[in-house]
């Protein structure tokens, strides 16, 4: 993939931003999601207590991206160059499924998770995908918000998540 910046657009606020596709391993990606790792590891804290080491195993196996598998690694930038953003699709058994949406939490409600959500999509279609899935958590409402208000509709927890990650909240959207 190419780091291919499309033109800077306006945000809800009015500053600037930059969208890039990237690769998997863009050391700002990387940063994002280590970010959204440890926001993860607050929100869900305790929720893991008692797995078997069997059970850790299929966790990581279930969260775990291959970069091989990734279709495209959206990054957005303020004005400022600073990474706010990051969205992911990969492949999943034949679906586009999303992965890895990170708004920084000091831009949230600012407009890049709508943005972020535009050029999944935009992806998508380019790329011949008929609709993208994805699998968020219970304790995320405001991930669960920007997915209603994108047009995405709730569908039963698909593998690898049914057993793993049993608060899972699943949502398609049909191109």
């Amino acid at each position: 993939m190419s780091t291919a910046a499309q033109n800077p657009a306006p945000t809800a606020s009015g500053s600037s931003l930059r969208v890039e596709h990237v690769e998997w391993n863009d050391p700002r990606a990387e940063r994002l999601r280590a970010d959204m790792d440890a926001e993860m590891s607050i929100r869900y804290a305790g929720r893991d207590a008692g797995k078997t080491p069997e059970q850790e195993a299929a966790l990581h196996r279930a969260l775990s991206v291959d970069p091989a598998g990734v279709f495209v690694t959206i990054l957005i930038s303020d004005a400022d160059g600073v990474p706010v953003g990051h969205a992911a699709l990969r492949d999943l058994r034949g679906d586009w499924e999303m992965k890895r949406v990170i708004v920084d939490s000091s831009r949230r409600g600012s407009g890049i998770g709508a943005r972020l959500m535009a050029e999944l999509e935009a992806a998508a279609r380019a790329g011949g995908a008929s609709r993208i899935i994805l699998q968020t958590g219970d304790m995320q409402p405001d991930a669960v918000r920007l997915y209603e208000r994108s047009g995405y509709t709730p569908i039963p927890t698909y593998d690898p998540y049914i057993t793993t990650i049993p608060f899972s909240i699943c949502f398609e959207k049909v191109l």
